[in-house]
């Protein structure tokens, strides 16, 4: 996977995704992707994100991976809720430049099983960040992205924006011991590195999120750590050596509420369970 820069260290590494403000989301024609509402982690990227429903006085949410989570990656078939968190993340305006630090009190859902995705409630509101620093959250797509679309995946941490197109989907993605289900594929423009972990991945052509960066194949070879294979309906591998992937966002709104309470529960939610 595209490591997370301390991660390198570690055993496992991913990369990250794009995103886009919601302003721009209700546009048809191309948006102009800049860095306004990504965040810079520790050794990670991230975006502050709203849903469709989000009420503006909900608390904000940061959007990461599963794999940048402070206390490490969760085990495969681990999901992680509710759990206490003082993270801070350095939000970012368009021209990448840093306007405030954002600080978390909760872990408010996190795994690494058919996904890949950590999601932080902050201190702090939509509306206080907007009045404070004019910076608006990134909107989550409700739909399924599409192939051929053109994204962009920006990089708080490197403040750093690719350029590329979806590719297309992989049926099941593996990745030493974790597999993660309908992955998005970039074509070989997004060369993402360590550091573009969590990064949002944004339609150009909404501003919207589809996407979370998270990894990619290094060296060649099949299904190990740091070089994820794709699996197939029919358990076919194939390796794609420097292609790099993201995971899908789309299924996330439907397990919040307008208050950005999570509701697993909630009808249409199939986010993995505790």
């Amino acid at each position: 996977m595209n490591k997370p820069l301390l991660a390198a260290l570690s055993v496992l590494a991913l990369a990250g995704t794009g995103v886009a403000p919601a302003v721009a989301a209700q546009r048809t024609a191309a948006v102009t992707v800049d860095f306004a509402g990504t965040v810079s982690l520790s050794n990670c990227s991230g975006s502050v994100i709203r849903f469709p429903g989000s009420a503006d006085t909900a608390p904000a949410l940061v959007l990461t991976n599963g794999h940048c989570l402070e206390t490490g990656f969760p085990d495969p078939g681990e999901v992680i809720t509710g759990q206490s968190s003082s993270r801070t993340f350095g939000l970012l305006n368009s021209a990448g430049s840093k306007v405030a630090t954002l600080r978390a009190n909760q872990v408010v859902y996190s795994t690494m099983t058919d996904t890949d995705v950590t999601i932080y409630r902050t201190t702090t509101t939509y509306a206080a960040i907007k009045s404070a620093y004019g910076i608006s959250p990134l909107t989550v797509s409700a739909t399924h992205p599409t192939a051929g679309t053109a994204i962009k995946v920006v990089s708080g941490y490197w403040k750093t924006i690719y350029s590329c197109a979806i590719d297309g989907f992989v049926y099941r993605l593996k990745e030493g011991d974790w597999t993660w289900k309908d992955s998005v594929r970039y074509t070989s423009a997004c060369n993402t590195i360590g550091g573009t972990s969590g990064s949002p991945v944004i339609d150009t052509s909404t501003g919207q999120v589809v996407a979370v960066n998270n990894t990619g194949n290094e060296d060649g070879e099949t299904c190990t750590v740091d070089n994820p294979c794709e699996v197939d309906a029919n358990g076919n591998v194939t390796v794609r050596e420097g292609i790099n992937y993201a995971e899908e966002t789309y299924t996330i709104p439907a397990c919040f509420t307008s208050a950005n309470v999570l509701s697993l529960s909630a009808s249409g939610c199939t986010l993995p369970k505790p």
